[in-house]
C-alpha cells in the first residue's frame, strides 16, 4: 500500500506542476488514491473514517522508506535475515591431513591415454584431465594455452566470454606446474583451467554482471568460490557470459549461443558456464541458479549441471538476486566432475550466514544400489487431450489471427514434448535395466508459482536504485517479461504478502522433504513443476545430458524466444533430472555418476569444426 500510494502520490504532483518525486516533501494522499491503491494491493475497500485514519501513518511509513533510500545500500548488503532449508546438517568432515588433500584415488576405472595433440583433450573429464596433470603426462600450462585458445576462436561464433583472465592464468599454470612436479599435489583440480560467470568478483578484472552500465565495473575482491578453487590449484581462464543480470542469455554484448546449433541462444542465465564447457573451450566452470539459470542453460547445450542445496556454497563476493534462492554451482562435462568442483567450493566461510556446516564427501565407493529411488509418475504420463482456444462470436479477424497463432503454438508445443517424452521413458526403462526398483512419488499439491513473487521482490531490493534512478534503461532486454518492468511491478507487492509467501514455503520445504523420508533420490523431466518447487525449498538437482534428438524430430522455430528448451530440433540434446534430500549432494551424484556410466551420455559433445 505505501509503494503504491507513493507512486499515486508523485504522479499527482507532476500533474499539479510540483517538482516531480521531491524527497524533501511528505506525499499528498488522499482517499482517493488509497481507493486506488487497495484495489492494486488487494484490500479494502475501507470506509471514509478508516482512510481519513490511514492517511497519517501511511505518510509516516512513505518517510521511513524514503529515510532508507538514503542509505544507497549496495547489492552486496543482504537483509537481516536467513533463510535455512530443513534437513539433517551433520558438521563438515575435516579432510586437511588426508593425503592429497582429500583426493579419491580411485577417481577413474581405467587412465585415459595421452592422445597425440593436446587439443583432442579438450572435451576430457576433469577426472582424465586430473589423472594427466597429477602424473605429469601433460603440463597446465599447455592446457591452459589451448583452452585459452578455443575461447578466442570460438566466441566469434558463440558469444560466451566477457573477459579473458589470460595474466592470471598463465601464472597460475605456472604455479602449478612447478608444485606438480615438486611432488606437492593439491588434488583433482589442480592445474584445471575452468571459466566463471561474471557475477563472481575476481581481483583486477570487470565483474559486469552482464548488464549494461556496468561494462568497466570492478569489485575489488576474489568471491570465496574463487579463493576456494585457487587454493585447490584450479586456474581461472575466464569470466563467462550471463543474461543481464542473471536473466536469459542476452547480455550487453549480444546473445550466447547453443554449440549445438549456433542459431538458437544457450539459455541462461548461465549461458556462457554451459556453452563454453559443452563448446570444450574450459574444463569446468561454475554457474549460479535462482529459478533455472544451471538447469536451463545445462539441458540446452547437453552438459551436466549441479544445482547445490541452498546454503552448501558460500556467495560472498557474487552479485546477490534473491537472498533466500541464489545458489552457485558447478557445470561440467559428468557428474563425478561437478562432485570434485562441489567438494574443493562447500562450506562456510564466516560471511555467508546462509552456509550450513554440512558434510560433503565424495566417495567412488559408495554404493549406489541400496538407494531408494523414486520417479514423478505423472510427469512421466501421458497428457491428457490437448484443448485449443474455440472461436468465439462475433470474432474480428484480429483475434481470429491471435487465436490460430496460440493454437498452432499449442500444438507444435505438444508435439515437442511428445517426442522429447520418449527420451524421459527410455530413461526409466534404462534405471530399470540397471537393477532399479522405482518408487512412484508426486510432488504435494502447492501454488509453487504464486511463491515465485518473493523472489522478484528480493531482486527489486536488490536492485532498488536502478528503477529509482532510472538506470534500468540501460539494461538489453526492454520487454513485458524482463527485469526493469519487474523490478517496477514488484513496487506494488506488499511486505505483508511477501510474508504470507515465505509462510507458503515452509510448507512447500516440510511437504516436499517428506518425501525424501520415502526414497533418497528422484528421477524426473527436468522441465515442469518441479524445476520451481524444489527451488523454492532448497533441494539439489543433478541436471544430466539424456541422449540427442534424432533426424524426426520436430523442426526448431525460427526465432529462439528463450521460453522453451526443447525446441532445439534433430541432433540437439535432451536432459533429465536427478532430485534428492537437503545436503545429500554426494548422494545424488554417485548415483548421477553410476546412470552416465550406463548410458554414455555425457562423452557426447558438439562437432565444432
Amino acid at each position: 500500500m505505501p509503494g503504491i500510494l507513493f507512486a499515486l502520490a508523485s504522479q499527482a504532483e507532476e500533474a499539479q506542476g510540483q517538482a516531480y518525486l521531491d524527497q524533501s516533501k511528505p506525499p499528498v494522499i488522499t482517499p482517493e488514491m488509497i481507493d486506488q491503491a487497495a484495489v492494486l494491493a488487494g484490500v479494502g475497500p475501507f470506509t471514509a473514517e478508516q482512510k481519513k485514519m490511514m492517511i497519517d501513518g501511511l505518510v509516516d511509513q512513505n518517510g521511513s522508506v524514503k529515510a532508507i533510500r538514503k542509505l544507497k545500500l549496495p547489492n552486496s548488503v543482504a537483509p537481516a535475515f536467513v533463510f535455512h532449508p530443513l534437513g539433517a546438517v551433520r558438521p563438515r568432515e575435516d579432510r586437511s591431513s588426508q593425503p592429497d588433500g582429500g583426493r579419491n584415488e580411485d577417481i577413474l576405472i581405467t587412465p585415459p591415454s595421452m592422445p597425440a595433440r593436446i587439443e583432442d583433450l579438450a572435451f576430457s573429464t576433469v577426472s582424465e584431465l586430473g589423472w594427466l596433470l597429477g602424473t605429469r603426462k601433460i603440463t597446465s600450462l599447455d592446457l591452459t594455452k589451448m583452452y585459452l585458445e578455443r575461447l578466442k576462436r570460438y566466441d566469434a561464433t558463440l558469444h560466451f566470454s566477457i573477459t579473458l583472465t589470460e595474466d592470471r592464468a598463465l601464472a597460475q599454470a605456472k604455479k602449478a606446474d612447478e608444485e606438480i612436479a615438486a611432488g606437492h599435489y593439491r588434488g583433482p583440480l589442480h592445474g584445471i583451467p575452468w571459466g566463471a560467470k561474471d557475477l563472481l568478483a575476481v581481483k583486477g578484472y570487470p565483474t559486469t554482471w552482464g548488464v549494461g552500465g556496468f561494462e568497466h565495473q570492478v569489485i575489488d575482491e576474489d568471491a570465496t568460490v574463487v579463493q576456494r578453487l585457487d587454493a585447490a590449484g584450479a586456474v581461472l581462464v575466464a569470466k563467462l557470459t550471463l543474461g543481464a543480470l542473471a536473466m536469459g542469455d542476452h547480455w550487453f554484448g549480444g546473445q550466447t549461443r547453443n554449440p549445438w546449433n549456433p542459431k538458437q541462444g544457450s539459455s541462461g542465465s548461465s549461458a556462457g558456464p554451459a556453452s563454453a564447457v559443452s563448446a570444450g573451450c574450459v574444463g569446468f566452470a561454475i554457474g549460479s541458479e535462482t529459478l533455472g539459470s544451471i538447469s536451463s542453460p545445462s539441458t540446452r547445450c547437453g552438459v551436466t549441471g549441479l544445482r547445490p542445496t541452498f546454503g552448501f556454497v558460500p556467495r560472498t563476493g557474487a552479485m546477490a538476486l534473491s537472498w533466500t534462492m541464489d545458489k552457485l554451482g558447478p557445470i561440467a562435462r559428468s557428474a563425478e566432475d561437478c562432485a570434485l568442483v562441489l567438494e574443493a567450493i562447500c562450506g562456510p566461510d564466516g560471511k555467508d550466514t546462509s552456509v550450513a556446516a554440512a558434510e560433503f564427501h565424495w566417495d567412488l565407493g559408495l554404493d549406489w544400489k541400496k538407494l531408494r529411488i523414486g520417479y514423478l509418475k505423472s510427469e512421466f504420463d501421458a497428457p491428457g487431450p490437448l484443448k485449443l482456444d474455440e472461436a468465439k462470436p462475433n470474432e474480428t479477424a484480429e483475434e481470429k489471427k491471435q487465436r490460430e497463432e496460440r493454437n498452432e503454438q499449442m500444438t507444435v508445443g505438444r508435439a515437442r514434448r511428445e517426442y522429447d517424452r520418449k527420451f524421459d521413458l527410455a530413461a526409466l526403462d534404462k534405471l530399470k535395466e540397471m537393477g532399479v526398483t522405482l518408487v512412484p512419488v508426486e510432488l504435494p499439491k502447492l501454488p509453487y508459482g504464486a511463491m515465485t513473487a518473493l523472489l522478484t521482490a528480493e531482486a527489486a531490493a536488490a536492485f532498488d536504485d536502478l528503477t529509482l534512478s532510472g538506470r534500468d534503461a540501460l539494461l538489453t532486454e526492454q520487454g513485458v517479461e524482463d527485469w526493469p518492468n519487474a523490478f517496477r511491478t514488484a513496487r506494488f507487492y506488499s511486505a505483508v504478502d511477501y510474508i504470507q509467501a515465505n509462510r507458503a514455503r515452509t510448507l512447500a520445504v516440510q511437504q516436499v522433504s517428506a518425501l525424501f523420508e520415502q526414497v533418497d533420490v528422484i528421477v524426473t523431466p527436468t522441465n515442469g513443476t518441479q524445476l520451481v518447487a524444489t527451488n523454492l525449498t532448497g533441494h539439489p538437482a543433478l541436471i544430466v545430458p539424456n541422449g540427442l534428438r534424432g533426424a524426426d524430430a520436430p523442426r526448431p522455430p525460427n526465432v529462439d524466444d528463450g521460453d522453451n528448451d526443447d525446441i532445439g530440433g534433430p541432433g540437439t540434446p535432451v536432459s533429465l533430472t536427478f532430485l534428492a534430500g537437503h545436503y545429500q549432494d554426494a548422494k545424488l551424484a554417485a548415483f548421477g555418476r553410476a546412470y552416465q556410466v550406463a548410458t554414455g551420455f555425457e562423452r557426447l559433445h558438439p562437432k565444432m569444426e
